[in-house]
């Protein structure tokens, strides 16, 4: 009843460590959200202190206010909170992680995915080396939609390229660097196989 947004739901540390599968929250969490999060993917409407501590891989998709600390530890997996009044670098822990905008490519992205029926189509598929972050919201916002009839989530689709920069990117440096060297390494595996061929 009432705004979910303002709402608590579901207790503390919940989805503690959880390794894999998908979640869907209608309200708001508790404190350490995620915490120790390494391979599932979640949407919430808020949560409170501590969220997505020691985050180690996965997803995390925030559709309202965070509490203090977010991310403190966040080796990581990737976070994108809706900053809808522009101060979560303020409760943001930044010692291992950076904010960043939602590129602006990625609109398009994310537009070109509006027509895709989720009903019909398994889990969103992501692919972090890809960084299609605005298409990656999306269907996850979708999916909540589809699995909570959230209004908040319908708010959010209704009216995309308005909410769409309003979300922040959670993005580990540790993390970031590691897909990079991935990234390097899939590169250099490519040009040895066009020469093997040549």
């Amino acid at each position: 009843r009432g705004d979910s947004t303002k709402n608590i739901i579901i207790g503390n540390t919940a989805l503690y460590g959880a390794t894999s599968g998908e979640a869907f929250f209608r309200g708001v969490a508790g404190e350490r959200f995620a915490v120790r999060l390494s391979g599932a993917t979640a949407v919430v409407e808020g949560t409170g202190d501590h969220g997505c501590e020691y985050m180690t891989g996965g997803i995390v998709v925030v559709l309202g206010k965070t509490g203090r600390n977010f991310a403190a530890g966040m080796s990581g997996g990737i976070a994108y909170v809706l900053d809808e009044e522009g101060d979560f670098s303020q409760r943001c822990n930044l010692a291992m992680v950076e904010l960043e905008p939602i590129p602006e490519e990625d609109r398009v992205a994310a537009d070109a995915g509006a027509n895709v029926e989720l009903e019909t189509h398994g889990k969103v598929a992501i692919d972090h080396v890809a960084g299609d972050d605005g298409a990656t919201i999306k269907a996850l916002v979708q999916r909540h939609l589809l699995f909570t009839g959230s209004e908040r989530a319908r708010r959010i689709l209704e009216n995309w390229f308005t909410y769409l920069p309003r979300f922040v990117k959670v993005m580990p440096l540790e993390y970031r660097r590691a897909l990079g060297e991935m990234a390097q390494e899939q590169e250099r595996r490519g040009e040895v196989a066009k020469a093997a061929e040549v």
